[in-house]
């Protein structure tokens, strides 16, 4: 009886694989490939530009930090007292200052934050 299936199942399986190899369509066209080039668009539309955006934003603002400015870096609120290349100084309180990485700040402040809080 098993052998009997096996043996119809046959031709329908290579009837199949014959019709796949005799008409070959075009690459592109192929819906497993569609959606592979919908899913990576979705990607990257979704994740990496954005994403890439926040980096170049935040990229562009700490390279514009200058005395004064008033920042959050690591969740410390302060006043720039000092940029150099790779660090920053920030006085947190009357004569109380800390060195923190650029990379560290988070956001700068209007003026006159400090005073509010």
């Amino acid at each position: 009886m098993l052998s009997s299936l096996i043996a119809a199942a046959a031709p329908v399986a290579q009837a199949s694989t014959d019709a796949q190899h005799a008409a070959p369509g075009n690459l592109f066209t192929s819906p497993i490939i569609l959606i592979y080039i919908v899913v990576i668009a979705a990607f990257y539309f979704l994740f990496i530009r954005p994403q890439s955006k926040r980096q170049k934003e935040q990229r562009k603002m700490i390279a514009e930090l200058a005395n004064g400015d008033e920042v959050v870096a690591a969740g410390i609120l302060g006043r720039v007292e000092d940029v150099g290349e790779h660090f920053l100084t920030l006085e947190i309180a009357d004569n109380v200052r800390i060195k923190v990485q650029k990379g560290a700040v988070a956001t700068v402040l209007p003026k006159g934050t400090i005073k509010s809080v």
